[in-house]
């Protein structure tokens, strides 16, 4: 279930995308990866997927959200910028095996597609 309190954040991070997002968002927009939809920055339970937690302070926060997420049937995956930015086809490359071995949430996510 979406928290609606983090509809304007969501939106907010969207317009702020790194450079490396910005590139990846390239490759995964648009079910390019044969046919599977992506969200960005979209709203989780009390979380938003993406964005970046590198500080000390973040890590426990990190550890509880990729928990949560895990609980609801969702895989983390992390990437440095440095690894978009220099190896985009082997970051897709890594997000398609995830995808095809990741069984389907059920039931999807709201508003989400199958």
């Amino acid at each position: 279930m979406k928290n609606k309190r983090l509809i304007p954040l969501a939106k907010n991070l969207r317009k702020r995308a790194t450079d490396a997002e910005r590139l990846l968002w390239r490759y995964l927009r648009a079910k390019q990866m044969e046919g599977i939809k992506f969200r960005r920055q979209e709203p989780v339970g009390n979380y938003i997927d993406g964005g970046q937690h590198a500080r000390d302070e973040n890590i426990n926060k990190d550890k509880e959200r990729d928990e949560w997420l895990g609980n609801q049937g969702f895989k983390v995956l992390r990437f440095w910028n440095n690894d978009v930015l220099n190896n985009i086809n082997g970051v897709w490359e890594v997000i398609r095996k995830h995808c095809f071995c990741h069984p389907p949430l059920t039931p999807p996510v709201e508003g989400g597609e199958i």
